[in-house]
């Protein structure tokens, strides 16, 4: 309530208004009794008398202006002192209005209204000046014209001059270089609508740190006169530069963590770090590291130091300018710097170093550049330059250097600070990059060592394969594939997979394939490597370590899995066996799309019931499709329907102008580039070998059929214009048949195959594999196994349900040169 009644009385209220009356010279020509109640003075006492003799020195020294601004406003309007008539100061609010008198001279009505309660009109001018005037905050009044009419003392720490030397100036006269523009612009708005404006920053240099940019905070008031029209603008400045600055630095901090370190790749991670500095902060950055550092290598305990200088390689540059004009060198190029040079020295010691100001004449640190030429930092334009070492962990990697070209205002100790900070979060990614590139090159070679880098040549089926993995930073998981080649022109096709991704999965990846290549060399049936495999599994999980209780209930139902599959191209006959892998499908000539029903036995190294083979006889141009689950997984992560086995078909049957882009579209179709689990798609287009390149006799068993057999060989190699081979291949069919019939029983076959390789087979229904050995001088017998082996690429013996067959041959392509 109180508060209120004294905002009200800081009103002009007509009913509490003392009335007096002057005339044009300011005489008081008529005196009421509430003027008397107010100041104590009777009528007669003040009537006649000039009413600067009511008023204070100080206010009735104002009376001529007041005067004039009453003749020249039609009225005026505020505060004065009078003085009672003891001699007591009373504050009154004053309103002057004209009063004429019909036909008489003009005269000033007066009101006065005592404000001596009012809280806050006690406090004495001088007490006001003294604030506005000793404040440390900077205060200047404008007027309508945006001219100077009075500052403070505190102002002129901002630049101007005093406040003498601003006065009736324009900001743009009283500071040449400010955005006077824009700050003008504020006052206006604020003349025009009343509204003050608060808060406005204004950031520049000024006259008495020309070289240092400076923020400023300023708010506008407008002034108005009693009648309520503008006067002018009451701005202050504030200077908040060590606030900008960190907001700077701030800013700058952030936008380092949200642009340095997105990949993994140091020369990139370099170049960031570079692109960020420049911004606002730097002219021209260079950051170079030690070579062992971007091969991902440890870095050297001492640097290299050579004849030529400490060469570091340039990881990556920028400019404010277009062409990054200030470089000597290029990405990727070797700078040799000298020793003892400002970079060397911060590589070796770890600790940064500064210089405000260059020698303009000084040469650039580096030697042995391109071209020979040393520039002066005066024709590239530096002045002055900061060199951070780039740390992490304890070892320096290389030096960031930044330089100003542009900026004249030199670098300082908050800048190195701030470079410093910038560096060390910039190192650290660094670092990670070189780890990074460490441990995928360690991986890429257990890659290339691991999935075949190219599929060996042979005429059983065309070949195409895809290979995507989950783990897109190592590009390595645990699925692979293989095809490898059998006796008798046949191939085996092998797709695994081992559960999770990265190096581990793919240690045991190789450790299987290793298994499954090495039992392929023994020709076994599909369901006989499985069975072997399934052991080596087994042994492999043994040798793991021991996983807890809970991990070795879901570890039990999770192992790897494993498709193999062998063709035939003499017959087209196919043979596949399955554990715990999807089963091949197979795309006939006509396109059509068929999914092979494949026995499925338990995951390898888990345990269960033994594997199943299945046989089917395929078309020539069918393909075969073998592939792990990962092609067809949901997106959302979940298992396999019909509806992706449909979209696999769909897939599968769309042309393609070769086998290698149709497997690629097939994977692109089915697959998001990111996907939640490896793929391999291994794609075999069957071939059958024709009738002209195969060759069979049956043979009785009796020894005089031997050389029927030599001659039968020796003719067939006359029409395959193989008359070369005559020789060797009389002296290789003659030893196995004569071994058939002496040492086994059941029919006897011979058949020749015409292929990469001329295939000599002799088949017998003995279960009993012969075997090598190198007989004594005086042995009648024995070396016919040994004379093939020398005569031939190669030999070996598989076993068919009806028995054995012992094969040879004989390569036929030319030796590489």
């Amino acid at each position: 309530m109180h508060e209120k009644q004294d905002v009200a009385r800081q009103r002009f209220d007509v009913a509490d208004a003392a009335p007096l009356l002057l005339d044009a010279q300011g005489v008081v020509t008529s005196w009421t009794r509430d003027a008397q109640r107010l100041l104590e003075y009777t009528a007669t006492e003040v009537v006649g008398t000039r009413v600067t003799g009511l008023l204070s020195a100080e206010d009735a020294a104002r009376v001529p202006e007041l005067g004039e601004r009453c003749r020249r406003n039609g009225g005026w309007a505020g505060l004065l002192t009078a003085v009672r008539k003891d001699g007591r100061p009373v504050r009154v609010m004053v309103r002057i209005t004209p009063a004429m008198e019909p036909g008489g001279a003009p005269h000033w009505l007066v009101l006065l209204c005592d404000m001596s309660g009012a809280r806050g009109w006690d406090m004495s001018r001088a007490v006001l000046e003294q604030m506005v005037t000793d404040s440390p905050v900077g205060i200047a009044i404008v007027d309508t014209d945006l001219r100077c009419v009075w500052s403070n003392a505190a102002l002129e720490r901002f630049g101007g001059g005093s406040p003498g030397e601003r006065l009736g100036r324009r900001l743009a006269e009283i500071q040449p270089g400010v955005d006077a523009e824009g700050i003008e612009a504020q006052m206006r708005r604020v003349l025009g609508t009343g509204r003050p404006v608060v808060g406005y920053e204004h950031v520049g240099r000024v006259r008495s740190a020309p070289l240092r940019e400076t923020a400023h905070m300023m708010s506008f008031t407008r002034l108005d006169d009693d009648q309520g029209h503008p006067m002018g603008v009451y701005y202050t400045v504030v200077d908040i530069t060590d606030r900008h600055r960190a907001r700077q630095r701030l800013a700058l901090l952030d936008r380092a963590g949200e642009q340095i370190g997105r990949t993994l790749d140091i020369v990139r991670t370099a170049q960031e770090l570079a692109d960020v500095a420049v911004q606002d902060f730097a002219d021209f950055v260079c950051v170079d590291l030690l070579d062992s550092v971007l091969r991902g290598a440890e870095p050297e305990p001492e640097p290299p130091y050579g004849t030529g200088g400490v060469p570091l390689r340039r990881a990556g540059h920028q400019s404010v300018d277009p062409g990054v004009p200030e470089a000597v060198v290029g990405i990727g190029q070797v700078a040799a710097y000298l020793v003892g040079s400002p970079p060397v020295h911060c590589l070796a010691t770890g600790s940064s170093w500064r210089e405000e100001r260059l020698d303009p004449l000084g040469e650039e640190w580096a030697a042995d550049l391109p071209g020979g030429h040393r520039a002066t930092f005066l024709e590239l334009g530096l002045h002055s330059v900061m060199v951070v070492p780039v740390r992490a962990r304890g070892v320096t990697l290389g030096v960031t250097s930044f330089f100003r070209r542009r900026r004249q205002e030199p670098f300082d100790a908050d800048d190195l600070s701030l470079a410093e900070d910038l560096v060390s979060r910039a190192a650290v990614c660094v670092d990670n990059a070189r780890r990074y590139t460490r441990e995928r090159d360690a991986a890429l070679v257990l890659q290339r060592s691991l999935l075949p880098r190219r599929l060996p040549e042979q005429d059983a089926v065309e070949v195409a394969a895809c290979y995507r993995p989950a783990d897109e930073l190592t590009g390595l998981g645990g699925d692979w594939y293989d095809l490898i080649p059998l006796s008798g022109a046949r191939v085996a096709l092998v797709v695994g997979e081992v559960p999770g991704h990265g190096i581990d999965a793919a240690a045991a990846m190789g450790r299987l394939r290793t298994a499954v290549r090495t039992l392929a060399a023994l020709d076994l049936p599909p369901e006989e490597v499985l069975a072997h495999l399934d052991v080596v599994a087994r042994t492999v999980r043994e040798e793991e370590q021991r996983p807890s209780a809970a991990q070795a209930v879901d570890a039990r139902a999770v192992g790897p899995g494993c498709v193999y599959v062998v063709y035939d191209p003499v017959d087209g006959q196919c043979t596949m066996a399955a554990a715990d892998h999807p089963a091949p499908v197979v795309v006939l000539p006509d396109s059509t799309v068929v999914r092979v029903d494949v026995p499925q036995g338990p995951p390898l190294g888990v345990g269960g019931p033994p594997f199943e083979s299945v046989e089917l006889a395929l078309a020539e141009g069918s393909t075969l499709a073998l592939h792990t689950d990962g092609l067809l997984a949901h997106r959302d992560g979940g298992g396999t329907d019909d509806t992706d086995r449909d979209r696999l078909r769909t897939a599968l049957a769309r042309p393609a102008s070769s086998l290698d882009r149709r497997c690629r579209a097939v994977v692109d179709a089915l697959v998001p580039d990111r996907p939640r689990d490896d793929v391999v798609l291994l794609m075999a287009r069957t071939r059958l070998l024709g009738a002209g390149r195969v060759a069979d006799w049956d043979l009785p068993a009796d020894p005089a059929m031997v050389a029927d057999a030599r001659k039968e060989a020796v003719r067939q190699l006359d029409e395959w214009g193989l008359e070369e081979l005559a020789f060797t291949t009389e002296l290789i069919v003659s030893e196995l048949v004569t071994n058939a019939m002496r040492h086994a029983q059941g029919p006897i076959q011979l058949r020749l195959i015409r292929n990469r390789s001329l295939i000599c087979e002799v088949s017998d229904g003995g279960a009993t594999a012969p075997h090598l050995r190198h007989p004594r001088t005086t042995d009648e017998g024995g070396r016919g196994l040994l004379l093939v082996s020398q005569f031939t690429e190669r030999w070996g013996t598989r076993f068919v349900p009806a028995g054995k067959v012992i094969w040879a041959e004989q390569n036929l392509m030319e030796p590489p040169a």
